[in-house]
C-alpha cells in the first residue's frame, strides 16, 4: 500500500467561515486503489475538507494536487473533469426525472433527426443498463422515475452516477446510512471492484466495524485539525473512539435508571389508507419506557409512526392517549396532544435550510407560542426565543458560531441536535425518533442516548425506530418488530438477541409472538 501511487494530495488546508475556523492546517494523502477512511465527530471538518476536494469550497490556504499536479478546483464540474466525484450524505436527486436522466444529466447522448438533435434514449437506456449491470445493481429500472425509488436505491443510483464519470477518486459520505445489510454487502463488492481498477475511495463513516473491515488507511480529525493517519490494521474500536473524541469512552450506552409506569399510549388496529402499507397494527407504550421498533427496509415502520403523528391517512384504527381516544389528523393535532416526531430524513423533512438556528428551533412550538414567544402587544419576543434556543444549544452541546448561523452551515450531527432541541421545546409526552443517530458520530450518539434516558426518567414515552442492531438492543425496554407492514412480534429488550430480531424482521406469521 505504501508503494501505491499518490492520486490526491491535500497539503496544509485551512478554511474559515464567519465565526469559526472549520479547517486548520489539515493534510491528506490518498493512494490509488485503496480505501481511505476519514473519521471524526460531527463538526470535526471531514465534510468541509471533502468539499474543498470537490470544488464546493475554496481553501483559504494550502494546495491540492491530483496525480502530482497542483490544481485549482473552481467548482464541482472542474473536480469531476479532474477525476474526483462525491456522493453526498444528503441525497438530492431530481425526483421528477427517471434513473437514466439522473445519471447522464448534462451529458445526454444525442442523435440527429433531420437537422434537429434529439436525445438518444435508446443509447442512454443501453448505457445505463450496462453501467448498473457492471456494478451488480440489477433491480433498478433505468426508465423508472426516481421519486418512486426507496432511499437505499437512490444511494445506489448516486454511486452509479459517480462511477459513470470515470472517476479516479470517489468520495463517499456515510454511504451505508440508508442501506440494508444486503445492499451494504453489494456496496462493499462495488468498492472492491473499483479499487482493483485503481480507483481510490475516500470513505466517511461513523460505523467503526465497517471501517475496520474495508479500509486500508484511516485519517482521524478533531475540531478542524488533523489527529493523524494510521494503517487500518493497527487500529481497533477503542483506539479509534479515543482518538476521535479525545477521551476514553467506557460504554456506548448510558446506564438505565428509569422505572416503567402505566400505559400511556395505545394504538389499536391501525391500518393504512394505502393498501400496500401497514395493516392491523396494535401496541402500547408505557410511561417511562423506550419502545424500539425494528424491521428491514420496506417493513413500513416509518409509515406507521407518521400515521400516529397525523402525516398519513388511516383506513381504520383508534389512538388512545392517557385513557382518552384522540383524533390526530395532522401535525398540529399531534403537537397539541403532546406528540413529537423527529423524521428520518432531516434535510428533506426536518431542517429549514435558509433559516437560522433560532427559527429552526422554535418553529414547532406554535401551540404555546402565543404565551411563550410573544409580548403583551402581540410582537415576537426575540429575547425569549433566543434564550430558549440557547438552553438547548448548551444542553445538546451544539457546535455553532452563534444562534444566527443558518442551519445548513452546520454539520449533519449538529443539525440533528437542533431538530431534537426543536421537539424538546414543545415539552412532548411522546417522543418518536426515526433513525435518530443516522450519520451521527459516537460521541454525539451517547449524548442523544442520554437525552432519551433523561426523557423516560421524567415519565415520558420514547419510541425509537432504528436499523442499527446494537442501538436497538442497547436502548430499548421492549422491541416491536415489523415485517412487510405486519406486526411480527414484541420482545423484551433485556433478553432480546439480534438473531431473534432478524428472524421476526424477515418472516411474518399470522400469530404474533
Amino acid at each position: 500500500m505504501a508503494d501505491s501511487k499518490v492520486i490526491l494530495q491535500m497539503s496544509h488546508i485551512s478554511k474559515s467561515f464567519p465565526g469559526v475556523k472549520a479547517l486548520d492546517d489539515v493534510s491528506l494523502t490518498v493512494r490509488a486503489g485503496t480505501v481511505h477512511a476519514l473519521m471524526g465527530e460531527n463538526g470535526a471538518g471531514k465534510s468541509t475538507l471533502m468539499k474543498c476536494a470537490f470544488g464546493l469550497y475554496h481553501p483559504d490556504e494550502g494546495e491540492i494536487q491530483i496525480d502530482g499536479v497542483p490544481v485549482t478546483l473552481q467548482n464541482p464540474r472542474a473536480a469531476m473533469d479532474k477525476g474526483v466525484s462525491m456522493i453526498h450524505q444528503e441525497l438530492q436527486p431530481i425526483r421528477t426525472q427517471n434513473v437514466m436522466e439522473n445519471i447522464w444529466i448534462g451529458r445526454y447522448p444525442y442523435k440527429k433527426v433531420g437537422l434537429i438533435p434529439w436525445v438518444d434514449e435508446k443509447k442512454m437506456y443501453a448505457d445505463t443498463k450496462s453501467l448498473l449491470d457492471g456494478l451488480g445493481i440489477h433491480d433498478i429500472d433505468p426508465r423508472r422515475t426516481v421519486g418512486e425509488l426507496s432511499v437505499s436505491h437512490c444511494q445506489l443510483l448516486e454511486i452509479a452516477r459517480a462511477v459513470s464519470y470515470g472517476a479516479k477518486v470517489i468520495i463517499m459520505d456515510e454511504p451505508t446510512s440508508s442501506l440494508t445489510e444486503v445492499e451494504t454487502e453489494l456496496l462493499f463488492k462495488i468498492i472492491e471492484q473499483l479499487t482493483r481498477q485503481g480507483v481510490a475511495i475516500i470513505y466517511i463513516s461513523h460505523k467503526i466495524d465497517e471501517i475496520l473491515r474495508i479500509a486500508d488507511e484511516v485519517t482521524i480529525m478533531r475540531d478542524g485539525r488533523l489527529v493523524g493517519t494510521w494503517p487500518a490494521s493497527e487500529l481497533n474500536t477503542d483506539l479509534i473512539v479515543s482518538r476521535m473524541v479525545g477521551r476514553e469512552m467506557t460504554s456506548r450506552f448510558p446506564p438505565k435508571d428509569h422505572r416503567i409506569g402505566g400505559e400511556y399510549l395505545r394504538v389499536e388496529q391501525f391500518t393504512s389508507a394505502n393498501p400496500k402499507s401497514f395493516k392491523d397494527i396494535s401496541f402500547s407504550v408505557h410511561r417511562g419506557e423506550i419502545l424500539g421498533i425494528g424491521g428491514l427496509v420496506g417493513a413500513q415502520r416509518t409509515e406507521l409512526m407518521e400515521s400516529v403523528f397525523g402525516l398519513r391517512p388511516l383506513a381504520s384504527g383508534r389512538l388512545v392517549i392517557n385513557g382518552r381516544e384522540v383524533k390526530i389528523e395532522n401535525a398540529h393535532d399531534a403537537i397539541a396532544n403532546g406528540i413529537a416526531l423527529l423524521t428520518e430524513e432531516r434535510r428533506a423533512s426536518g431542517i429549514i435550510p435558509m433559516l437560522d438556528i433560532v427559527e429552526n428551533t422554535v418553529v414547532a412550538d406554535e401551540t404555546k407560542e402565543a404565551k411563550r414567544f410573544h409580548t403583551g402587544m402581540g410582537l415576537l419576543n426575540n429575547r425569549k426565543r433566543a434564550e430558549e434556543t440557547q438552553k438547548y444549544v448548551d444542553q445538546l452541546q451544539i457546535k455553532t458560531p452563534d444562534l444566527k448561523t443558518a442551519i445548513r452551515n452546520l454539520s449533519g450531527g449538529n443539525q440533528q441536535k437542533v431538530l431534537l432541541g426543536r421537539w424538546m421545546l414543545t415539552e412532548p409526552d411522546i417522543l418518536i425518533l426515526d433513525e435518530p443517530t443516522r450519520g451521527i458520530d459516537v460521541g454525539a450518539k451517547y449524548e442523544i442516548y442520554s437525552l432519551m434516558e433523561e426523557m423516560v426518567r421524567q415519565g415520558k414515552c420514547v419510541i425509537m425506530i432504528s436499523s442499527e442492531m446494537p442501538e436497538l438492543l442497547g436502548m430499548s425496554d421492549r422491541i416491536l418488530v415489523m415485517c412487510e407492514g405486519h406486526l411480527s412480534g414484541i420482545i423484551d429488550g433485556a433478553t432480546a438477541t439480534d438473531e431473534q430480531v432478524m428472524l421476526l424482521a424477515s418472516r411474518y406469521e399470522s400469530k404474533a409472538v
